[in-house]
């Protein structure tokens, strides 16, 4: 299992250089992925925040690592057109020496599309547009497309996408994932919709496993892959976005904490995305141990 952390969105004010020095530790301690959120703004009892763009920070944090995949976790394919937003990705990738993973998913914080002006309504429906260009252009370079949403004539994605860039749908919508499940290597839920228990995401993967079968695929080509939160010692409650209720993290030893992981491994999962309370150097640092132990469970 694959073990990557998500880097901070909105807990504090944080600046390029101080998220710069976290993905950077991170890579240093062994690491497998850094993931950043793609949010634009957000209005709730904490007060007004908004994040970083986040095709800008996966340029940059491109050019300062060498090792680690990166990823959106995951891209609204409302805030770009579907075009541009392949452009991005293969754009970024090409920086990153092909470590993207490309994960889509529909938005759902409203009130950044009202914010911004872009449209809410129709989301699935205008995702499986956006899904149909993006992954046609990501595999097959080019696309005429007339839909109710978008409509493109003699798009050609140049330079191209490495052909194995992998695509990752981040939702567990019955009808969206029919619409991603012929297409997608990998799958993700966030840690509050299982209730980051392995119990819960058995309920989840029962219904990635169902899409599957819905669209004649074998749910096993389909990598699991989850978020999950985890406490050290300084954390206050780590909410990036609007979460209720409050999801019960991880907290522990590294024992304890490698312990709890491995059974999201033993759950089915190939990759997850740690959400780490308080999200700082010294924190990623202190999950050095976690990772040797996981590694050494095989």
């Amino acid at each position: 299992m694959k073990v990557g952390v998500q880097l901070p969105e909105v807990e504090r004010e944080y600046r390029w250089p101080e998220i710069r020095d976290i993905a950077r530790t991170a890579e240093d301690v062994g690491f497998d992925s850094l993931w950043v959120g793609d949010h634009l703004l957000y209005r709730d009892e904490q007060g007004v925040r908004g994040p970083w763009e986040v095709w800008s920070v996966l340029a940059a944090l491109a050019e300062v690592t060498q090792r680690v995949e990166l990823g959106p976790l995951v891209a609204s394919t409302s805030f770009h057109s579907p075009a541009m937003l392949a452009k991005k990705a293969v754009t970024v990738d090409e920086i990153s020496g092909g470590r993207l993973i490309l994960g889509l998913g529909a938005g759902w914080n409203q009130t950044e599309y009202e914010a911004y002006g872009f449209p809410y309504d129709h989301r699935v429906s205008r995702f499986e547009e956006a899904f149909t260009i993006i992954r046609t252009l990501i595999r097959e370079g080019a696309i005429d497309f007339l839909g109710e949403f978008y409509q493109l004539r003699e798009m050609e994605l140049i330079p191209p996408a490495r052909p194995d860039l992998p695509i990752l749908i981040g939702s567990n919508g019955p009808r969206m994932l029919r619409i991603a499940a012929p297409h997608v290597q990998m799958w993700n839920t966030w840690y509050a919709s299982y209730g980051n228990t392995p119990r819960g995401l058995g309920e989840l993967m029962s219904i990635v496993d169902d899409a599957a079968h819905d669209v004649g695929r074998d749910p096993t080509e389909i990598v699991r892959t989850a978020a999950a939160l985890v406490q050290l010692e300084g954390g206050t409650g780590r909410r990036a976005g609007t979460e209720r209720p409050v999801t019960p993290p991880i907290t522990g030893t590294a024992d304890d904490i490698a312990a709890a992981l491995h059974t999201l491994s033993e759950a089915g999962m190939g990759h997850i995305q740690l959400v780490v309370d308080p999200i700082t150097t010294r924190s990623i640092e202190a999950l050095a141990p976690v990772l040797e132990r996981l590694r050494s469970a095989g």
